[in-house]
């Protein structure tokens, strides 16, 4: 959520900036503006309704020593009035400021300044490319099909047991899931990370800590009678972890990582990109989360964006990292680099891992604040990146790596799988 003081001072700035990523914020900010100055005006109400009631009850008091009755019964008349005249201001009050907040949760983070023009993934600029295209044997598959060849994933099955997007790993194919989360958590170990297991629902004050809630309610699975969500990655339970606390300056930098299974509804989507593992509604990813101070965010996104490049290097798999442009970045992102590893066997590049920076915006709505060294209390900045989702990973490695005697299983990875080769 965007700072209201910010906002209030820089209207057009935030109608420009929002203009990057395709929205449109005119009428909105207006209507933030007027809605402010109109709670403003009915808390001052309030407070000078409080104030003459207080003045009143010190003086009734005095009244009453002095035997002036008649006088006392006046002011308590007019003190009966202030109270009716308190809860009627107290409710508006309360009724204009949920309106307020209403209004900025809908307001979308402000991309960067240096944020890339474009409204569509087409636009994007690739920053880095390490990219050895493999050449595969004549008649090579794409990854359902080797699936079903080495009896490692079954898609039927999941629609028997749930429904579409919801695969069933078995024998190998399971045993390569295991082996890629414990490979991904023990590299963010090793990189300073503490590991958290995070609950797969969250309550409803969680999916708007960190802004899945209003914006993407339709993509997520909800549990009415309990009120929960499932989560769509772990990001939202680590990060709401630290929902209304207060950290100190020299607590940061807090790096968590987490696995767990994620839920998304994917809503509209449909066609041949989303065959196999290409898009799914259940599926497991380890994500890394960074709190920081606003003065070294950016360098804690570079460390993370090298952190995921290490991993996908050492799995062997030619990859790319892309920059967001604004009409293809997140309600939530100030910043994000795509990761796209390439699958040989579809001839296109598969997403693998987003990397974000939101600066305050899931601080503000999480009131997740920090004292500065001057004791003054201010925003931290949140950061997050899959490190790494296992779908497309999983599909580019089997179809990649795919020979005539069976798929061969990357050197880093042997020692967590146990072998090296599916066939």
């Amino acid at each position: 959520m965007l700072e209201l003081n910010f906002l209030r001072e820089n209207p057009q700035l935030v109608i420009e900036r929002l203009a990057v990523k395709y929205f449109d914020a005119a009428a909105t900010v207006q209507k933030i503006l007027d809605t402010d100055v109109l709670r403003r005006e009915t808390q001052k109400q309030l407070d000078d309704n409080l104030a003459e009631s207080n003045q009143i009850a010190k003086e009734v008091g005095n009244l009453f020593k002095s035997g002036k009755q008649a006088e006392a019964a006046d002011l308590k008349a007019r003190s009966a009035e202030l109270k009716v005249l308190a809860k009627d201001l107290t409710d508006k009050t309360e009724e204009i400021q949920k309106e307020l907040n209403n209004l900025l949760v809908a307001l979308p983070n402000l991309p960067h300044a240096t944020t890339p023009k474009g409204r569509h993934a087409e636009d994007n600029p690739v920053v880095l490319l390490e990219a050895e295209i493999p050449a595969l044997h004549e008649g090579a598959l794409p990854h359902w099909e080797l699936a079903q060849k080495y009896d490692i994933i079954d898609f039927e099955l999941g629609v028997k047991l749930t429904g579409a997007g919801f695969p069933v790993y078995k024998g190998k194919g399971a045993r390569l899931q295991r082996a890629l989360i414990n490979f991904f958590i023990d590299e963010a170990l090793a990189a300073g990370y503490l590991e958290i297991q995070p609950p797969l629902m969250v309550n409803e004050a969680s999916g708007y800590g960190t802004g899945q809630l209003p914006d993407k309610d339709s993509q997520m699975y909800f549990v009415g009678l309990d009120n929960f969500y499932l989560i769509p990655t772990a990001e939202v339970p680590v990060t709401n972890i630290y929902r209304d606390v207060i950290l100190k300056a020299e607590d940061f930098p807090v790096k968590n990582v987490a696995y767990s299974s994620c839920f998304r509804r994917e809503a509209g989507s449909y066609g041949k990109d989303v065959r196999g593992l290409n898009r799914l509604h259940q599926f497991d990813k380890v994500e890394i989360v960074q709190l920081r101070h606003p003065d070294d965010s950016y360098q804690a996104l570079e460390e993370m964006r090298e952190h995921v490049a290490s991993l996908v290097r050492k799995l062997e798999l030619p990859f790319r990292i892309i920059r967001l442009c604004g009409g293809d970045m997140s309600f939530t992102s100030a910043w994000t680099y795509d990761f796209e590893v390439f699958s040989a066997a579809q001839q296109r590049w598969l997403e693998v891992s987003s990397v974000s920076n939101f600066e305050t915006f899931q601080a503000n709505r999480m009131k997740l604040r920090f004292k500065d060294q001057s004791g003054k209390t201010r925003l931290a900045h949140t950061l997050n990146g899959s490190a790494l989702a296992l779908p497309r990973i999983v599909a580019a490695l089997l179809e990649n790596n795919q020979t005539p005697e069976g798929i061969k299983i990357p050197k880093a990875l042997v020692p967590y799988t146990g072998f090296d080769m599916i066939k």
